[in-house]
């Protein structure tokens, strides 16, 4: 048994180090030696994940919940498989499984929470998915006999699986009545509002299983109790000394509990000595996997082990130990703790590459390559003088100034817009903006960004002409309405307006009855989207 206590120590070590082949093979080892120890199946199987190896993270899992099937771990290693096969509702089974066991396990509980709230913006996203989705129709009497129809089954299948299909689907007068109903929208009246819907039943509140009592304890377990008490006293009144001196009692008397050992180190960050604290953080994780330890602890001595690090602003390595508590146990203030160490040292990296004399050099051969028309080839250089220079607005005007002759006229507004906001008085953010909007036919729009160049400088040229020309097509616009829908299509407003089932159906009721339009024009998130629709063209109102 030594030995396998020995090849699961190391198999810990090279979890944690990222060295998941030989954390794998160790467990493997170990197994071999111990088939029956439900720790080992429940560590490779977090190797296993780590490594994406899903189907055997949940088979070790699995083997797990066999062998010990009160231990909440097991099912929380099967649910996190199972999610990352993309098993959702077998993963929220699995939850309230583990749950039944171990009612007052926190991870299970806010591991149900978090599938949950993905069951619920995949249902939002595609409404065919709705766990009750037969049962809404069958009490609703537009969809009550349908549902006798094999074929219409087959179709609501069809969509609850392929939600992509909706768009080729919104022909059959089913689907529009269908959609009115899950939706909460009446075809005949067009209620915007959704149906409301009763708030959810209370939660009965949560009983913590009681602690065990101090008398039933071991006289050691006792003693230690006690010194870590008066530690605790003292570390709140920041007398760091006699605390230090509790805590240490504490290990000598109950050497096998990693708290105190923790709790020594908790002394050590407020005093700032975060080398001693880390020192001693890693025994703590050390002790707490020997004794089986909860692993919310050892993930709050990692997540320490992180936050020593961030103190010192080494932002890499606080991230590396917040990812490894995350592993653990995932906890709001930690993940957080980790995307806010993310986004500083994603910044510094930022800064760090930010070199004005580099990006002039790379502006140069820009100009070269455009020169000499290699317009993707500039665009290149352009890009990386952008990153080595962020706040130069020629930059971006001449990269917009590419994506135009590329035919990317969406890019070029976009940096165009980039460039007048750096720039607000640069001409030439105005002049490059109307040509991609006269690029896209979008006159009125280039009009008015022409007359802001000109508003700038009243003697432009470029401005003038580009204004005459926008005038001009469009007093001589003759468009067919293929160019006019192709067009449209093209503006990624348009198309999610026109993805928007509700949208569709306001806008058919709208062909059928003229007069519904001033009822929808009250609503002016409607009446928004419908003059969109009016200024591309894909709609007229006569």
């Amino acid at each position: 048994m030594e030995k396998v206590s020995a090849l699961k120590d190391q198999g810990n070590k090279a979890l944690s180090a990222g060295n998941i082949d030989e954390a794998v093979r160790c467990y493997t080892e170990a197994l071999a030696l111990d088939p029956s120890n439900h720790v080992l199946f429940s560590n490779r199987s977090a190797a296993y994940a780590k490594k994406g190896n899903y189907e055997n993270a949940l088979q070790d899992a699995c083997q797990t919940i066999r062998l010990k099937p009160d231990w909440g771990k097991g099912y929380s290693r099967k649910a996190a498989a199972l999610e990352f096969l993309g098993r959702l509702e077998d993963a929220k089974a699995t939850y309230h499984e583990g749950l039944r066991q171990e009612p007052s396990n926190q991870q299970l509980k806010e591991g149900l929470q978090n599938i949950e709230a993905r069951l619920a913006e995949k249902s939002m996203m595609n409404p065919f998915a709705m766990p009750n989705l037969y049962q809404k129709l069958e009490n609703d009497s537009r969809t009550r006999e349908l549902l006798s129809d094999p074929s219409y089954r087959e179709l609501l299948e069809q969509l609850r699986n392929k939600p992509s299909e909706l768009g080729t689907k919104l022909q059959d007068p089913r689907v529009m009545t269908t959609l009115s109903v899950l939706l909460g929208l009446n075809l005949s009246e067009m209620e915007e509002e959704e149906e409301p819907t009763p708030p959810p039943p209370p939660k009965p509140k949560e009983t913590q299983p009681p602690p065990p009592k101090e008398e039933d304890l071991p006289e050691n377990k006792r003693k230690a109790l006690k010194e870590k008490e008066l530690g605790n006293a003292a570390y709140k009144n920041k007398d760091f000394a006699t605390a230090l001196k509790h805590y240490e009692e504490a290990v000598k008397h109950d050497p096998t509990n990693m708290t105190y050992i923790s709790n020594q180190a908790a002394v050590f960050f407020e005093k700032g000595d975060f080398e001693k604290c880390r020192e001693l953080c890693e025994k703590a994780i050390d002790v707490g996997r020997e004794n089986r330890e909860d692993y919310r602890q050892i993930a709050k001595a990692l997540a320490r082990i992180g936050n020593s690090y961030f103190k010192q602003e080494k932002y890499k390595e606080a991230i590396q130990y917040f990812n490894k508590s995350l592993t653990e146990h995932r906890t709001p203030d930690v993940l957080k703790k980790c995307q806010q160490a993310e986004k500083i040292l994603k910044e510094q990296e930022k800064l760090a590459y930010i070199n004005p004399e580099l990006a002039l050099e790379e502006k140069n051969k820009g100009n070269d390559a455009f020169q000499k028309g290699d317009y993707p080839l500039a665009m290149k250089h352009y890009s990386e003088a952008i990153k080595r220079n962020p706040n130069d607005a020629k930059l971006f005007s001449n990269r917009a100034a590419c994506y135009t002759k590329l035919l990317e006229f969406q890019l070029a507004l976009k940096d165009c817009e980039e460039c007048i906001k750096l720039e607000p008085t640069f001409i030439k953010g105005y002049t490059r903006k109307g040509a991609a909007l006269e690029a896209m036919k979008d006159y009125s729009k280039a009009v008015d960004a022409y007359q802001k160049a000109l508003e700038l400088d009243s003697s432009s040229k470029e401005a003038t002409e580009g204004m005459q020309r926008c005038m001009v097509s469009q007093a001589m616009r003759n468009d067919s309405p293929e160019e006019v829908k192709k067009r449209a299509m093209a503006d990624p407003e348009v198309q999610q307006i026109m993805s928007d089932p509700a949208m569709r159906m306001i806008l058919e009721q709208m062909q059928k009855d003229p007069q519904a339009l001033s009822d929808h024009l009250k609503n002016p998130v409607i009446a928004q989207k419908i003059q969109k629709l009016i200024d591309v063209g894909l709609i007229a109102i006569r």
